[in-house]
């Protein structure tokens, strides 16, 4: 939908705001107002904070976390317990886990979930990766922290088939997680009780 008056310029800019999640066509428009007149006390700022990461941020080799370094901050601190994974669906996930302060070991992002109305297969996933990984010696528990969502549960049930073999406790969270509820909106208090309740597979 063509804005009336407005350039080219403006038009590229509400087209890109509008493909941000929860931004349709009306509230790019407003965001790209609200940026216009506030140009160097936001504006620029902004348009530098996002050169700047999309040159210095990138996805972790190991676990799929973003971050500057490669492994990611999380992968390389010494203080993590190496002994358990926590599988989530996005690095959002990972982030409201690590804001609860609920899990201290290590995380692995798939990069969403199966699915077969949007033709997610296993091979579109990080699943390899994660295999990989709970195969080592170290690693005696995967906490699988998907989103309570059909997608969500399919996700978890055909991770624990692939990692029965190798011989690690699969875990899921458990009492505090609603059905239909996504982890980066759930707090901290029920992120914690959901880890300490958490089940076998």
């Amino acid at each position: 939908m063509r804005t009336a008056s407005a350039g080219p310029e403006i038009e590229r800019l509400i087209t890109l705001l509008s493909k941000m999640p929860g931004l349709g066509p009306r509230s790019a428009r407003r965001a790209a107002l609200h940026l216009l007149g506030r140009r160097d006390a936001l504006m620029r700022p902004l348009a530098d904070a996002l050169a700047d990461a999309a040159d210095k941020i990138s996805a972790c080799s190991e676990c799929g976390n973003m971050d500057v370094s490669d492994p990611c901050a999380v992968c390389s601190a010494p203080n993590r317990a190496e002994n358990a994974i926590c599988v989530v669906e996005t690095v959002g996930d990972l982030w409201a886990l690590e804001r609860a302060g609920a899990f201290k070991g290590r995380y692995h992002v798939l990069g969403g979930v199966l699915s077969a109305l949007d033709g997610v297969r296993p091979e579109d996933l990080n699943i390899a990766k994660l295999i990989e990984r709970a195969e080592r010696s170290e690693v005696t528990e995967i906490v699988l922290a998907l989103n309570a969502t059909v997608d969500g549960q399919t996700t978890a049930h055909y991770l624990a088939d692939r990692l029965e073999a190798a011989g690690v406790k699969v875990t899921s969270l458990a009492r505090g997680v609603p059905v239909g509820g996504e982890l980066d909106y759930l707090d901290d208090g029920t992120l914690a009780a959901a880890f300490k309740s958490r089940s076998s597979v």
